[in-house]
């Protein structure tokens, strides 16, 4: 047996400062005995859980399901005890995989290095038993693989997700230094909107917020659009148990009333980028959107104003990022009473510059960004 047979215990990879906020959602998708982790949350999970929150998390970008954990001081080591797993119980020689590794503190000092020695072992292991051997894809691989090395203490995982879940699948067009789905995700719970505070993004770009926040709002599930999970490679897939979590999941779309969720931008191919991408989604051609500079937006009183604020290659060119907040602030202050407003900074330093006193700040990274989320009530 695996280590998560026998534990029916996993881990949801997250961004930093989101683990509080996974172990919540974790354990309204049916998970239990929640304990943070290094950027992730240890849980433990049923079938029929690990199914839900693999289709429905909006905020964590994998669940791992531990195989194997053991001592491990050398590369020889791990590839001797790597060989010893039972591979044809997940996958065979027509299948392709892939392996990502990660080593800290520890004796084996390159994550690459690790990576090959346990490929190694993977395809020796088929060499022996079958004559032939599965192919590395690291693009679209059939199933795929973690390491984990940290203080001499391996840990070879399944991705059960089968790919980062950040990877919703309405991201068909794109601009410059999109935010990444699970942040958006963050930033919509994070604001506390219930759904009901007609919502606006004036900088909407390709229209990233506007999707998660129509996703959150009719109770789209997050993988909606997604074609296969890791999980269906186990060897103890439950087809009909999972058709009959998604068919659930999917049964509770609902509408999305008229007005709630509106979009613009001074740019017009991000203006067209949002509205393709949002057409992908149920009620998505229900969202407004115009391109029209934020300062010309005379509607932005009592609302929730959730945006992400152009910075670097974002930002007009021969425009100062510095003079750009102020003004955006000044706005805030003087066309958007009554309202909240949401706003991610990329560069933290920034946050002087837009001349607001924030409710609260948190820490949040974007990709390589370490930027900060602010909340502003606007009295």
């Amino acid at each position: 047996m695996f280590t998560y047979q026998k534990t029916s215990r996993y881990f949801a990879q997250t961004g930093h400062g989101l683990e509080d906020l996974v172990a919540t959602e974790l354990a309204s998708l049916g998970a239990q005995e929640m304990k943070p982790g290094f950027r992730g949350v240890y849980f433990d999970a049923d079938k029929a859980a690990l199914y839900r929150i693999n289709y429905c998390s909006r905020l964590t970008s994998r669940i791992l399901a531990p195989l194997l954990r053991f001592d491990c001081h050398s590369t020889k080591y791990l590839y001797q005890t790597a060989l010893k797993i039972n591979w044809h119980k997940l996958l065979t020689p027509e299948n392709t995989f892939a392996i990502f590794a990660t080593v800290a503190h520890s004796k084996i000092k390159h994550s690459r290095y690790a990576a090959l020695c346990l490929k190694d072992a993977i395809a020796d292991y088929f060499r022996k038993k079958d004559g032939k051997r599965p192919s590395v894809d690291t693009q679209k691989p059939d199933i795929c693989f973690h390491l984990r090395i940290e203080r001499n203490k391996a840990i070879i995982s399944l991705d059960t997700s089968g790919g980062s879940l950040h990877k919703r699948g309405y991201r068909k067009k794109t601009v410059e230094a999109p935010m990444q789905e699970t942040l958006a995700a963050a930033m919509i719970r994070f604001s506390e909107w219930d759904g009901r505070r007609p919502l606006a993004d004036p900088m909407c770009g390709s229209g990233t917020l506007l999707a998660e926040a129509l996703m959150y709002s009719c109770h789209i599930p997050a993988a909606f659009l997604r074609k296969k999970f890791g999980f269906e490679m186990m060897d103890d897939f439950d087809q009909s148990l999972w058709l009959r979590i998604k068919k659930k999941a999917d049964n509770g779309i609902r509408e999305l009333p008229p007005g709630l969720i509106a979009g613009s931008d001074i740019s017009a191919r991000d203006v067209a980028a949002s509205g393709k991408n949002l057409a992908i989604l149920p009620q998505g051609d229900k969202i407004n959107l115009e391109t029209l500079p934020y300062k010309k937006r005379d509607d932005l009183r009592n609302k929730l104003i959730i945006t992400n604020p152009p910075y670097g290659i974002r930002l007009e060119k021969g425009r100062d990022m510095t003079v750009f907040m102020k003004e955006f602030g000044d706005f805030l202050k003087q066309k958007c009473t009554g309202s909240t407003a949401i706003l991610y900074f990329g560069k933290k330093e920034l946050i002087k510059s837009i001349g607001l006193k924030p409710t609260w700040k948190k820490p949040l990274a974007n990709g390589g960004l370490d930027g900060v989320l602010t909340r502003y009530d606007l009295y």
